[in-house]
């Protein structure tokens, strides 16, 4: 279940929102900026199908984000409790990054921790099956995909180079929750 919840950056523990209604996670991130939505499949799609069929199961909003933002390249992750590298994967996005264009995630399947860290406040956002989540450029954040990840998900770019992450040096990622699967 989809879920946001939302700290002082200077006190992890303490939590000064929480919830996992749809509306009010979309309500939240808009007010920083952050596009949260809700897609649902035009033909049934599974993990280990096809880039091309996972992408065309979706194409009428991934056009409309197309049009609306300008993206350029458009792919499918995927990730299983079975993957090789899936502790490297995992480490190379928990410390605090940003990036120069937005970073734009659907979940068709699985789940995802982002954590964004806005002025003083973390905000981290369970995301999972059906929920989109598009970061704005220059925000500071990490992503925790779990100890045995398993998701399967859209990406939309505009630099056709991909995900390039400008790391901060800060070691506040540490402080906050991960994604314990």
């Amino acid at each position: 279940m989809s879920r946001i919840s939302v700290f002082d950056d200077e006190n992890p523990k303490q939590i000064l929102k929480q919830t996992d209604k749809k509306a009010d996670i979309a309500d939240t991130l808009k007010g920083i900026g952050v596009r949260f939505e809700q897609w649902s499949a035009s033909k049934s799609v599974r993990a280990g199908d096809p880039q091309e069929k996972v992408i065309a199961a979706y194409q009428k909003d991934i056009d409309r984000l197309v049009r609306e933002e300008g993206y350029i390249t458009v792919d499918v992750v995927s990730l299983t409790p079975d993957h090789p590298q899936k502790t490297a994967f995992r480490e190379k996005f928990l410390s605090e990054h940003s990036h120069s264009e937005n970073e734009v995630r659907f979940f068709v399947d699985g789940e995802g921790l982002f954590a964004l860290h806005v002025k003083d406040k973390v905000y981290e956002v369970l995301c999972t099956k059906g929920d989109l989540i598009s970061v704005p450029a220059n925000t500071t954040h990490w992503f925790d995909m779990g100890p045995n990840p398993r998701f399967v998900a859209i990406r939309l770019f505009n630099n056709p180079d991909g995900w390039v992450a400008n790391y901060t040096g800060a070691d506040i990622a540490e402080r906050f929750s991960r994604l314990e699967n």
